[in-house]
């Protein structure tokens, strides 16, 4: 499983940046992007995101 944004419900506010302990996320256009050759799975950014716009699938 994967860490995936919903683009529609992120607000670019960088929590999940800040959360992620393997600097997986960068903003993009003011986006969170996931690398997914990076996201370990920890599920740190779906807890942390005020918005519900993270899971993990």
């Amino acid at each position: 499983m994967v860490a995936v944004v919903n683009k529609d419900e992120c607000v670019g506010c960088g929590v999940c940046v800040d959360a992620c302990p393997n600097e997986a996320i960068k903003m993009v256009d003011d986006i969170a992007v996931i690398d997914a050759d990076l996201c370990i799975d920890c599920e740190a950014c779906v807890s942390e995101c005020p918005n519900d716009a993270i899971s993990m699938q």
